[in-house]
């Protein structure tokens, strides 16, 4: 019922949307006849407000048409090197004179896409050969496809890593660095040619009884049966997932906001404000932010529900009783894979201490082949984006990757 409750209301909303956007642009029209006067701009800064109140469920474009390589601007092409059934495998390529690293960035799925890192990615690729996991919105995937858990995300990224061939690097982003790191443990047991010289874990859930954050508190404050009757829902008729169970995207970004709910709204203030006063620098700068924040998608209950079990209120990573189809995961066995950790000094999802516990977990990689860093001064998104992920943090992955390379 919620998910549709929610589909209505959005269907409902969509016409007002519509005649505030076709109101706006006959304004625009009007300025030019009549002036470009404040009591205007207020009006047409409303209509805009009342235009962008909405989510979308439709992936946004990265947008990345070239970047700078050396002392020449390379044109990007973004293609889908593989595509499976609930993610594809997106690779940026370029036209470079000289061969460089192959790095796959495993994005969360965790109620936005993949171009929520379209910061990490940018700073990537002047230096890397650079794939994302481009995961597809669950409600967009038909029931017939089946289900989709835990194990399931841990394949898909083997079957990536296959795929891109042997000598790549993988770097994790927050919720999937359980995950990546099983997929590591997987491929070094089987001995797979594949396996990754090289693991980035940024921000990520390993151990999440180390300060627990009110995330992390949430998902053990109830059983998980309180999730799946109150949080999973059925994606409605009129989609090509009607039928299947999810967690929608529109109540992950409910709760995100939630959390920081007075700053939200100063935002759409601030934007409401700079639209008005005509500083269209200040205000795009803000729309690119909620264009993407506001994109959602459907994850499967099924992976949802595994991942709080699994992650969140079991431990079974560090408690190592994690298994992959049915067996018990060793983590001993990763020995060629080199490790970079990385935290932010203010995160307030994954807390410090969360995703150094990899490091003991990998007890059978050489000392000279693990590295940490803590990022004084960020929180969650200031570990993969931002200022300082540009000029601090992103060097010290730069030099991981390539000392791994040989």
């Amino acid at each position: 019922m919620i998910y549709a409750a929610y589909q209505a209301q959005a269907d409902l909303m969509d016409p007002v949307r519509q005649m505030a956007r076709m109101s706006r642009r006959m304004m625009d029209i009007g300025f030019n006849g009549f002036g470009d006067t404040p009591f205007l701009r207020n009006i047409a800064a409303g209509l805009e407000m009342v235009e962008r109140a909405g989510l979308s469920h439709v992936r946004p474009a990265f947008a990345i048409d070239a970047v700078e390589v050396g002392n020449r601007l390379v044109d990007v092409v973004e293609e889908v090197s593989l595509k499976a059934t609930f993610g594809s495998l997106l690779h940026f390529r370029k036209d470079v004179d000289q061969p460089q690293p192959r790095v796959l960035v495993v994005a969360p799925l965790s109620g936005h896409f993949a171009t929520l890192l379209h910061g990490t990615v940018r700073t990537l690729l002047p230096d890397h050969d650079v794939y994302i996991t481009d995961w597809h919105n669950a409600r967009d995937v038909p029931l017939s496809s089946g289900p989709f858990g835990f194990d399931d995300y841990v394949a898909h990224i083997i079957q990536f890593l296959e795929a891109i061939g042997e000598g790549a690097h993988v770097l994790a982003v927050c919720q999937p660095c359980v995950q990546v790191l099983a997929a590591a443990a997987v491929m070094a047991r089987d001995d797979n040619p594949a396996q990754p010289h090289s693991m980035t874990l940024m921000a990520g859930p390993v151990d999440t009884r180390i300060n627990p954050t009110t995330v992390n508190e949430f998902a053990t404050s109830k059983p998980l049966d309180w999730f799946e009757r109150n949080l999973i829902s059925t994606v409605p008729a009129g989609f090509a997932g009607a039928g299947r169970r999810v967690y929608p995207g529109f109540v992950q970004v409910a709760a995100f906001m939630g959390m920081n709910l007075e700053r939200h709204m100063k935002a759409h203030v601030e934007l409401f404000e700079n639209l008005a006063s005509g500083e269209t620098a200040k205000a795009q700068t803000s729309k690119t932010f909620y264009d993407e924040y506001f994109a959602v998608l459907d994850l499967a209950a099924e992976f949802y529900l595994e991942t709080i079990r699994i992650v969140f209120q079991e431990h079974d990573l560090p408690r190592g009783v994690l298994t992959y189809r049915g067996d018990t995961l060793d983590f001993r066995a990763i020995r060629r894979t080199a490790l970079l950790t990385v935290e932010g000094e203010r995160d307030d999802i994954c807390a410090v201490g969360q995703t150094v516990a990899a490091q003991d977990i990998c007890s059978g990689l050489r000392p000279h082949r693990k590295r940490h860093h803590m990022q004084a001064g960020v929180g969650h998104y200031g570990v993969f984006s931002g200022r300082r992920w540009q000029s601090q943090v992103y060097p010290l992955v730069r030099s991981h990757i390539l000392m791994a390379s040989d």
